[in-house]
């Protein structure tokens, strides 16, 4: 329901976006000349559709709109997939799925195989006339024995009998099938169904993707089709053409190449002998028969084919439409989802199972995604204040008394205050996988903004500081992150000062880089400017060379946060039992699709956070770009 209003509400909001943007175009001045960048400010509107767009694709190709507004189908579509699957073995017999009679198929093939064979033999030069005469001979007795299974004069009245039966029961089925009353289901089998039905889970629900048992009446007359084809398929390929004429060819061929064997050890004899006597089983095994014996069969197969589509009904347009590059199959009594709506989990399967997953009592690995928890100021202020804060004040740390007390002074006191040894009231602070990795990420950035602005400016300005410095950057700068992390975890360990760490590396080269390119490129007339103006070379570096550089500086910011993220989710996957890359790489182990796809989402939701922070600051800061 609420996947079907959602739905809605997008497609409404897409085509009101685009009415609304067509409308403001008119109404725009036609002096905005091209390249004008007040031409690309605004378009909310287009903002809207952009994003509608995506959650329309998502919702259609993830089969989330088909199990709303169809919620059934992927059930009555798994009866379906049992009966094809069911037919599928009996019409690979027939010029229905394959071009010609599997019959003819085998013959062509087998024949084709004992000719090279022979050939081959003829030509090997390590083999005694005599063993090549033995294996031709067998060879071209099994060519000779293939007429008695093709031949009308040796087929029994028993085969034919079977498969006369067969074709009565498939007529049955055809003629049954369209019927309101079918399928007839005794008290007993109702039962059962209804007992299974009780324990079924949903479509989508974890641990099974669509429920096998029939929920409707379409799918419960499937569902019985299928057992009855099933039950026609086996007995049919139970079945042998092995007439007495044909047992006996292949008995003298079966005791000739017993009797070779016998006085055979390990070598190419044996090989040869071995690969003809699989020759004449893989011609026992198969299903032969004379032309036109199975031509009613194939003929009721072909009837009831046709009658199972009709009764699909509408089935099929939903399926063509709402299940695109795929549909549900089945294996056996189970169904599974063939396409993207396999490996693109459903919106509202999506988000229920995040919704779980940010509850404490449930999260991943019994710690949430992202909750709280009650956390005395005292442990904040001991976490921020350093201890030698105690150290410096004066005087002497108390000692105990003869009665075995100690009574403190203002020295401890304050002590207690810096290691956060004194009560105070509780405040809630942030806690979960989407914290740990969120801080991990603020605290590299940071740090690579704090250490690498200064240092990149400081080159951008210095011979010296450019010389000393580029070298060692630009070491270390070309190599991929990943290729830190295995020496920088085993340095730091698995803790978060690695991580934290070899997020500050990535960043402080992009903020070194970032900020020599604006140092460098300040118009000189200014700096000129500035010195006939009196400043001094520190006002010159805040009021005219670090002003110039914030438009690069703050585009290295929004490189260093997409760079950060990429580092920490691989990261993560090394070494690490919480944050977002951390459950993406369980989740990868056990083939959790929905929640690969939920740290996906929030990794994508927090690097926008991120941008949209920046270029808030971007436009307080900087107001002026591209107007000079």
């Amino acid at each position: 329901m609420i996947t079907g209003f959602i739905t809605f509400f997008t497609i409404f909001a897409v085509v009101g976006a685009i009415l609304y943007g067509r409308k403001l175009i008119k109404r725009e001045k036609s002096d905005a000349v091209f390249g004008n960048p007040e031409r690309a400010k605004g378009g909310i509107h287009w903002v809207v559709v952009g994003s509608s767009f995506l959650l329309l694709s998502w919702l259609y190709y993830s089969w989330d709109i088909a199990k709303s507004f169809y919620p059934k189908s992927a059930n009555e579509l798994c009866q379906v997939a049992k009966v094809n699957e069911s037919l599928l073995s009996l019409k690979y017999l027939f010029p229905i799925v394959e071009r010609q009679h599997k019959s003819t198929a085998i013959i062509k093939r087998e024949n084709i195989n004992i000719e090279d064979k022979i050939t081959l033999i003829q030509n090997d030069p390590n083999l005694k006339n005599q063993d090549k005469e033995i294996f031709i001979n067998i060879l071209r007795n099994t060519k000779l024995m293939i007429p008695s299974l093709t031949d009308e004069r040796y087929l029994q009245d028993e085969t034919q009998n079977i498969i006369n039966e067969l074709t009565i029961r498939l007529k049955q089925l055809t003629e049954d099938f369209p019927k309101d009353n079918y399928p007839n289901l005794s008290e007993e089998e109702e039962n059962e169904i209804n007992e299974g039905l009780k324990k079924q889970l949903g479509w989508g629900a974890t641990g099974m993707e669509v429920p096998p048992l029939p929920e409707s009446k379409k799918g419960l007359k499937f569902h019985a089709a299928a057992a009855e084809l099933n039950s026609i398929s086996d007995e049919f390929f139970e079945m042998r053409n092995h007439n007495p004429e044909y047992l006996r060819q292949a008995e003298a061929i079966f005791n000739e190449i017993k009797e070779y064997m016998d006085g055979l050890d390990d070598g190419l004899e044996l090989d040869y002998i071995k690969d003809i006597k699989k020759l004449v089983r893989r011609i026992e095994y198969a299903s032969i028969f004379p032309p036109k014996t199975l031509d009613e069969l194939e003929n009721s197969i072909r009837a009831f084919d046709k009658v199972q589509n009709n009764e699909q009904g509408n089935l099929r347009t939903i399926d063509i439409l709402l299940f695109p590059a795929g549909t549900i199959v089945a294996s056996g009594p189970q169904c599974s989802e063939a396409g993207p709506g396999r490996w693109l989990p459903k919106p509202s399967d999506t988000f229920r199972i995040f919704g779980e997953m940010l509850k404490p009592s449930v999260g991943y690995k019994m710690i949430p995604m992202l909750w709280y928890e009650m956390m005395g100021v005292n442990k904040i202020v001991g976490f921020i204040l350093p201890d030698w804060i105690a150290d410096i004040m004066p005087g002497k740390y108390p000692v105990h008394n003869q009665d075995g007390t100690v009574d403190p002074n203002f020295k401890s006191k304050v002590l207690d205050i810096v290691t956060g040894e004194f009560e105070a009231f509780k405040i809630p602070v942030p806690t979960g996988h989407i914290w740990d990795s969120f801080l991990r990420v603020f605290l590299g950035l940071s740090l690579g903004i704090i250490l690498g602005v200064p240092l990149g400016l400081f080159m951008g300005l210095n011979r010296f500081a450019k010389g000393f410095f580029d070298p060692m950057v630009e070491l270390y700068r070309p190599v991929p992150p990943l290729a830190w992390a295995p020496l920088v975890i085993t340095v730091f360990g698995i803790d978060n000062v690695g991580k934290v760490f070899l997020l500050f590396m990535v960043s402080f080269s992009i903020m070194i880089i970032s900020a020599r390119a604006g140092a460098s490129g300040t118009q000189l007339s200014k700096i000129h400017a500035a010195h006939s103006l009196g400043a001094s070379r520190w006002q010159i570096i805040r009021e005219v060379i670090f002003p110039n550089s914030l438009p690069e500086i703050l585009t290295g910011i929004r490189v260093a946060v997409g760079m950060c993220w990429g580092t920490l989710v691989a990261a993560e996957f090394l070494a690490g039992t919480t944050g977002i890359g951390f459950v993406e790489n369980v989740a990868r182990k056990y083939m959790q699709y929905e929640v690969i796809w939920i740290t996906i989402f929030v990794m994508g939701m927090l690097g926008l956070l991120f941008d949209l922070t920046i270029r808030k600051i971007i436009d307080k800061t900087i107001p002026w770009r591209g107007k000079g």
